[in-house]
């Protein structure tokens, strides 16, 4: 009974590899056929501007009272 999960398992397994290879080869087929013939492809889609964070000041220690330090 074990061996006959173990093959259902595997043969699932199987099936969604061959599922998601034919739907990675459906979306990019064309390219990868292009890039097999020496084709230059030109990509279609521009690309964003690309924003550049800054890092944030740290801020200076809070110097308080004797009171305050006694309140916490």
């Amino acid at each position: 009974m074990i061996a006959a999960l173990g093959t259902l398992v595997f043969l699932a397994t199987l099936w969604l590899l061959v599922v998601v290879g034919a739907a990675v080869l459906e979306e990019s087929g064309a390219k990868i056929a292009a890039a097999l013939k020496g084709k230059q492809n030109r990509p279609s889609i521009a690309f964003a501007p690309v924003r550049v964070r800054t890092r944030l000041r740290s801020r200076q220690p809070v110097r308080v009272s004797a009171s305050w330090r006694a309140a916490a």
